[in-house]
């Protein structure tokens, strides 16, 4: 396994900094501390091109290779927030901060990116412009809408961009990824049903919102069953049911169910949000009830560009001698998926090994996975942009 061998030699020192981080987890856009040890460790590495404050709290720096003949620029990102989440891991670098906790392995993937870093600013072996990137709040935040939004690709002149994520059961150093969609979209709803309370031995005098909206319930999974191609994937889930009243002897007023809805499909998304909406209008209506339908735009599917997908491909078949190159997308969301809607990229799984779920409090990232992680972001730098 090509390994480069500077990596090797830094893995106990890339190794202390993602436990520090593992230690000291902060969430959304509360990353102040993660920034401040971001920046520390930069300047360490020589790297003085470095802004700050990037979609509220990211950071952002430039590694000049060698030479610059052709104007080339790579983006490289890596989040940096941690989860609300108590952890279990018993390792003895856990979370000092009670109820939180990186569960998803930021931590690895900034220290990942910090070991790229410090490599390629001592070898500078390329012809171009690396971006570093630590976003802040990809846990629901849209970190990477805000750094979007604040103009990174257009300041930094990106012209593509990478991202890489952990993958627990993969083993560990292994690569896989997805051409085209890799991860959904991510929307949720929210329908409140009103009717006409009243006594559960008089419902002819009421107009029973439970049972509307378990109609509306029922009739939300035919979007799928009966909307969608059966070859593509939505997910639609009803997480939550609830009446303005817990009495047995009671027909609620009013019914809240809220849910999620996935796609890979942008073209199934508008879909998905057309049929809930009239599907739970014109249930409530025959019923003699009223549904008022509350939708909020999550994260856009990630979708990986083609030639992306085979450059990134590449450096990691370079890295780990194979790669899986054909992987089944799934259904979680990335707002990684902001920065793909702006510029030619892709996003690859490295593996974590048999280790816990990520978002479960028993999660820990693979420490051994440091190298080869550092050397795909490397080796896809001096790829991309080859030294003259």
């Amino acid at each position: 396994m090509p390994i480069k061998n500077s990596f090797a030699e830094m893995h106990g020192e890339i190794t202390g900094w993602r436990r520090h981080l593992h230690e000291n987890p902060e969430l959304l856009y509360d990353v102040h501390e993660t920034a401040a040890f971001i920046v520390e460790r930069l300047k360490e590495f020589g790297i003085t091109d470095i802004t700050t404050g990037i979609g509220k709290t990211g950071v952002v720096a430039t590694v000049k290779g060698k030479t610059d003949t052709k104007g080339r620029v790579v983006g490289l990102r890596a989040d940096m927030d941690a989860l609300p989440i108590e952890e279990a891991t018993g390792a003895d670098y856990a979370s000092k901060v009670p109820g939180k906790m990186h569960a998803c392995g930021h931590d690895g993937h900034t220290s990942m990116l910090l070991g790229a870093a410090k490599y390629l600013a001592e070898t500078r072996n390329f012809d171009g412009t690396a971006v570093l990137i630590f976003q802040p709040a990809e846990e629901g935040g849209a970190g990477g809408k805000a750094m979007c939004d604040d103009g990174l690709m257009d300041r930094w002149g990106i012209q593509e961009v990478y991202g890489m994520h952990n993958a627990p059961g993969l083993p560990v150093g292994e690569f896989e990824i997805c051409n085209g969609a890799s991860l959904a979209s991510s929307d949720e709803f929210e329908i409140v049903v009103t009717g006409k309370g009243g006594h559960a031995a008089m419902p002819h005098e009421a107009v029973d919102t439970t049972l509307v909206a378990a109609q509306i319930l029922i009739s939300l999974q035919t979007i799928v069953s009966r909307n969608v191609d059966p070859i593509k994937r939505v997910v639609l889930t009803v997480g939550t049911f609830e009446t303005d009243s817990e009495a047995s002897n009671v027909i609620a007023h009013s019914v809240r169910m809220a849910g999620t809805v996935r796609t890979l499909d942008p073209e199934y998304r508008k879909i998905a949000e057309e049929r809930v909406r009239r599907i739970a209008t014109d249930t409530a209506s025959a019923f003699g009830a009223t549904a008022e339908i509350n939708w909020d735009a999550g994260y856009p599917a990630t979708i990986n560009t083609p030639d992306e997908t085979v450059y990134a491909a590449d450096a990691a078949r370079a890295v780990a001698g194979t790669v899986n190159d054909n992987a089944q997308p799934i259904m979680p969301s990335e707002d990684f998926a902001y920065m793909l809607e702006e510029r030619p990229g892709a996003y690859i799984s490295i593996g974590n090994g048999d280790s816990a779920m990520c978002h479960h409090p028993a999660f820990d990232f693979n420490d051994d996975a440091i190298p080869a992680g550092c050397s795909w972001f490397a080796e896809l730098v001096e790829r991309r942009m080859p030294a003259l």
